[in-house]
Formats: C-alpha cells, structure tokens, sequence
C-alpha cells in the first residue's frame, strides 16, 4: 500500500530553488558535539527537544539512524510531531536499515548481492518505522546506502532491481559509491523505475565516483561527505573523516550542480554529512544563502563558532526562538 500522503492547499507555482522544491539540511541533529555549538548551551537539560531547534534553521534532515536499526514507530511519530510544530515545510529523509545494503561483516569483507542477508523481520520492523513517517505525509525519500565496495555486477543489478521492487511504495533514492555505477544502463534503469540516483561529493580514492548532477526521477539528491581523504579509511575514530569543512570556493562548485538538478527534479535534497562539530551545519548554510541571494538566520552560538558566517547569517532573533526557552 502507497504512504497517504497530507492534503495540500493550492499554493502559488513554485520556482526550482523555492523551499518546496528545493530542501537543503543535516545528516543527522543529535550529536553531542553540536550542544553549545549549533545548539545553545543547557538546552537539553531544558527538555527542548534538538529538533525543535533545527527545524527553525532548515527544511529537512536525513534520518541516520535508521541505518543503524529500523526505526521505532513511537519516535518516528514524536519526531514528526516536533518539526511540524515550528515549520510546516519540513520533510524528512530516511536512511535504508543497513541489512539490506551492507554485509555483516562490511567491515572485513567487500559487500555484494551474495554477502547481504536481510530477514522477512528486518522487513518488517522497516516498513513499521517508515510508515510511521510517511503516513504523516513527512517522508521526502528512502535513501538506499551501498558502500564503495558494492560494484556494478550483474548479480549486484538484480538485487537492486529486487530491493527496488520490494520498497516501491516509498520515493527511492540510491547512493552507490563506486564509478561503474556511473553509466547510461544504470541511468536509464533508474529512470525507468522513477528512482533518484544520490549525487555525491566524497574523498576520490581508487574507483570512487566522481561528482555527479544526474536527475533519474521526481527526487534529485544530493550528499556531501567532506574531503577528508587522510582520516577516510584509516582512522581510528569514524568522527575524524566527518572533520571537514567546505570552503566558498568548493561549495560554489556545487552551487550550478544543485541548481541544475533542482530544474528537473520535482524535489530536491542536498543533505550536508560533514557533521563534526557542526560543520555539517555551516555549510548548509552557506548553500542556502549562495543559492538563495540572501542572508540567513542562524544560531548564535553557530556564529561565534564560526565568524565566517557573519557574512551570510545573522543570529536568530530572541523572538525567534523564544518559545522554545
């Protein structure tokens, strides 16, 4: 069954980098290391939930922990429940539970069609979790997450086919991470299937893909991973290759990308994944004002974290967010 999706009053036509056309945000928002940063200090023992907060600065934010494990249908309703009380624009992205895209073992062993196992439970506990989402009309896209090592074979495009077909309900959008993917067959195939293939900005080693601006459906997407081609693979801490942020410089060789995939998609998400320290944040919204022509509002502990954004931000007014304090 199709995820209902809310009734809509008319609105006026919108152009292709309005904010219902075009959504740009944060991997994830609940990190420790955001609390004093992008968000203000005490807020958590304020009971404020993080999304209140950052629903007010942007208009949807990739669920990551459904990566992780299917989400649970009682947090899935709370979370919708908070950012539709502070933006009436905003849309969720979700992430595909892990099971069915990565092998167990991904770290010590490549992933293929072969080396993946999800169970009918794995199925099950997922599509409790989306719906939860989607049937409050907040579900932008299901993003479907292989790793670099998840090569264009023909076993690995039948299981794609496969799992496509299995979550048709949902607006699909791929990431694959390795170059053979990028090809006409693997485009045409998704188009034919109104499926989103991920545009991604990532450290480029080996046969890693290349940035792309393709649009293969409704949804057009984009993600970018920071450049941190040291600390990618070999560190320790998998925070260190989130340690990365965006000049002006390289944002602005995004900006026509984003743009271009934004006139031909019916809606677009350009998710920031670089979320050390909030620099997921920052360059979210830089991006917003780069593509925009104006400033922004942005917290004031964001700021003076980083000056730079003086430019383009100002600090979110006290009326602004007042009622969350």
């Amino acid at each position: 069954m199709e995820a209902s999706q809310p009734e809509r009053t008319e609105q006026p036509e919108a152009t292709p980098t309005s904010s219902s056309r075009l959504r740009i945000g944060t991997a994830g928002w609940s990190y420790k290391d955001w609390e004093g940063i992008f968000y203000p200090p005490g807020m958590s023992r304020r009971k404020i939930h993080p999304l209140e907060y950052l629903a007010r600065f942007f208009d949807t934010t990739e669920i990551n922990t459904s990566f992780y494990g299917p989400l649970k249908p009682e947090l899935a309703k709370l979370w919708c429940r908070k950012v539709s009380s502070v933006n009436s624009n905003f849309l969720f992205t979700a992430k595909l539970y892990r099971a069915f895209t990565h092998s167990p073992i991904a770290v010590m062993e490549p992933t293929s069609a072969a080396t993946i196992r999800p169970t009918d439970e794995d199925e099950r506990l997922t599509r409790e979790g989306l719906d939860a989402i989607a049937n409050q009309g907040l579900l932008g896209a299901l993003l479907i997450q292989f790793p670099v090592s998840f090569k264009n074979t023909s076993l690995n495009r039948e299981y794609v086919e496969r799992l496509l077909r299995q979550f048709i309900e949902y607006p699909r959008v791929v990431e694959v991470r390795h170059s053979s993917w990028n090809d006409p067959t693997t485009l045409a195939a998704f188009a034919q299937a109104n499926v989103g293939f991920c545009n991604i900005d990532q450290p480029l080693l080996g046969r890693s893909l290349l940035p792309t601006e393709h649009v293969t459906g409704a949804i057009g997407y984009i993600r970018l991973h920071g450049r941190n081609y040291e600390q990618w693979f070999d560190s320790d801490n998998r925070n260190d290759r989130y340690n990365y942020l965006y000049s002006g410089r390289e944002l602005a060789g995004w900006k026509d990308r984003i743009v271009n995939v934004a006139e031909k998609a019916q809606a677009t998400y350009v998710i920031t994944n670089n979320h050390f320290e909030s620099k997921a944040g920052v360059n979210a919204l830089e991006l917003k004002a780069m593509i925009s022509g104006r400033r922004v509002k942005a917290p004031e502990t964001l700021i003076q974290k980083y000056p730079e954004l003086r430019r383009i931000a100002d600090p979110a007014e006290d009326g602004e967010t007042s009622k969350l304090f």
